[in-house]
C-alpha cells in the first residue's frame, strides 16, 4: 500500500542515532554528516518504490557527496515478517549496488520512530545545523522508470541547502511502501 509522509517541518532538529552499518562499523548522525548538510533516507530491500529508484538514489548520493553533503540510508522494517529486509540481506544489497553511503540497520525501529519515518523511500534533508529543510520526493517518477528529462527534485533541493542553508518552500511528498512496524 502506497503511503506519503508529511512534507517538511522546517527547522525540526535531526535526532541523533548510532546504528550498525552493512560495512561492519557503527555510524552516528555526526559520522555521516557533511559540512554542507546531511541526507538521511529510510529505504529497504524489498520495496518496489525503492528498487525502481535505487540507481538514481546512488547517482544523487554521489553528486551530493561532491557538494559536501553527507548521505546515509536506514532500513527499519520488521525483518522477521519481511526476511528480504534482514541485516544479512542488507549487506548483500549494499554489495550488489556498490552503495556509496552507509546502509544502517535500525532493528529496534527507534530511529524510524524518532524521525517519524512513514514510507520507503522517505528522505530527510538537513542543513549544516541539522535543521530539516527537505522532506520531499526523489523525483516525479514514483516506482516507474524516470524519463530522461525528469527533474532531480531531491538533488536540486539539497544543492540549494548546501548553498544557502535553506530548502525550497515548495516540496512534493515522497511516496512508497509503509514502514513495516513490528507488532507490539
Amino acid at each position: 500500500m502506497a503511503v506519503s509522509p508529511p512534507v517538511c517541518d522546517f527547522g525540526w532538529k535531526a535526532p541523533d542515532f548510532t546504528l550498525p552499518g552493512t560495512d561492519g562499523r557503527s555510524w552516528s548522525l555526526k559520522d555521516v554528516a557533511g559540512p554542507n548538510g546531511t541526507l538521511v533516507m529510510f529505504i529497504c530491500n524489498h520495496c518496489p518504490y525503492v528498487k525502481a529508484v535505487m540507481d538514481r538514489i546512488i547517482r544523487d548520493a554521489k553528486d551530493l557527496a561532491a557538494l559536501d553533503i553527507g548521505v546515509a540510508a536506514i532500513s527499519s522494517n520488521d525483518a522477521k515478517e519481511y526476511p528480504a529486509d534482514s541485516f544479512d540481506n542488507m549487506k548483500a544489497e549494499a554489495e550488489k549496488w556498490g552503495l556509496p553511503f552507509p546502509y544502517l540497520y535500525d532493528e529496534s525501529q527507534d530511529v524510524a520512530r524518532a524521525y517519524g519515518a512513514a514510507c520507503t523511500p522517505d528522505f530527510f534533508g538537513f542543513n549544516s545545523e541539522f535543521e530539516l529543510q527537505y522532506r520531499g520526493r526523489l523525483d516525479a517518477s514514483g516506482k516507474n522508470p524516470a524519463p530522461p528529462d525528469a527533474r532531480r527534485e531531491l538533488f536540486e533541493a539539497m544543492k540549494q541547502v548546501a548553498e544557502s542553508g535553506q530548502g525550497p518552500r515548495e516540496q512534493v511528498a515522497s511516496m512508497g511502501c509503509s514502514i513495516k512496524w513490528k507488532a507490539k
